[in-house]
């Protein structure tokens, strides 16, 4: 299945890192699976589904068949089909906070004079926590 994943990443021009962003799983995941160290579980195949509905599950899966189903879009399936849940995103310790997009100010002077007193300026950081390899932990002030 490796093979079949390489395949596919080529033939959509996009790199592992892409994809994994793209299907929300961790960078090293598509790395172990294409090496060959680890297979794909359903949880990764379901998200491949899902952000890729052109996709043939029996291609990735057996290797019989065409790598895209004559569907090319989810619009297009049966008639009263579920059409397939979004990806959730899992937020983990080491993600970015999402800061909410501003509105545009009114004039260029505006901006000027809101920028000192954003919210989001005044934030500061109350507590680090180094973790290190042998289990332990120090939190700083």
């Amino acid at each position: 299945m490796n093979r079949r994943l390489q395949q596919f990443l080529a033939a959509e021009n996009i790199s592992q890192s892409q994809f994994a962003d793209t299907i929300g799983v961790a960078r090293a995941n598509i790395s172990h699976i294409l090496a060959g160290r680890n297979k794909p579980g359903f949880d990764f195949i379901e998200r491949m589904a899902r952000a890729y509905p052109a996709l043939s599950l029996e291609w990735l899966i057996t290797g019989r068949g065409r790598m895209y189903s004559s569907a090319k879009s989810g619009s297009e399936g049966p008639a009263g089909a579920i059409s397939p849940l979004p990806p959730q995103v899992e937020q983990t310790l080491f993600d970015e906070p999402e800061i909410p997009a501003q509105t545009a100010p009114k004039s260029s002077t505006d901006h000027l004079d809101n920028t000192a007193h954003s919210p989001i300026n005044q934030r500061s950081i109350s507590k680090i926590i180094l973790f290190y390899t042998d289990g332990t932990f120090q939190e700083l002030p």
